[in-house]
């Protein structure tokens, strides 16, 4: 089992559809999991319910996918609760996705997706993503296996990952 983390716009689900693909393993989404579980979008999870609940749910998420031959993309935020990092590195190989904010909001501005992911900080889009960044980049960088740059072309970062596996 492969488990991709790294923050919005670094590319965990084109690259982990592509890795699934090549590996020949299923492909599994945990935001896609969490509507299909809620039957609401995560910012109407968050609305009406906080992030919190929406945290337990990605908890109750993650521990569901029990097959081997997977490729799991995962939220951003999942690598906040312990718990979620241990079963990742316990179940399988942690590789994260990094990129710099600048990339990253480049990336989101120029595919906006509103309805998926509501803002953490209410501020910049370049200012939200450098303040998450300096709290969770420690986190992913001690949950994962493997760091891998996702400035890269998508191909470029798949034949990486078959090097891994």
């Amino acid at each position: 089992m492969f488990y991709i983390i790294g923050p919005r716009g670094s590319g965990k689900t084109t690259i982990g559809k592509k890795f699934a693909e090549y590996k020949g393993y299923q492909f599994v989404d945990t935001d896609k999991l969490i509507f299909e579980k809620a039957g609401k979008s995560i910012a109407e999870i968050v609305e009406q319910h906080g992030w919190d609940y929406f945290r337990q749910l990605e908890t109750e998420v993650l521990q569901s996918i029990k097959q081997d031959n997977v490729v799991v993309s995962t939220g951003g935020g999942i690598i906040l609760a312990p718990k979620n990092q241990k079963i990742m590195r316990d179940n399988g190989t942690v590789i994260y996705l990094n990129a710099s904010s600048k990339t990253l909001a480049e990336r989101l501005a120029a595919e906006p997706q509103a309805d998926q992911r509501p803002s953490l900080t209410g501020k910049s889009l370049l200012e939200e993503i450098d303040e998450v960044m300096q709290q969770r980049e420690p986190i992913y960088r001690a949950t994962a296996h493997h760091i891998i740059d996702a400035a890269q072309p998508i191909n470029d970062i798949v034949m990486q990952l078959k090097d891994l596996s």
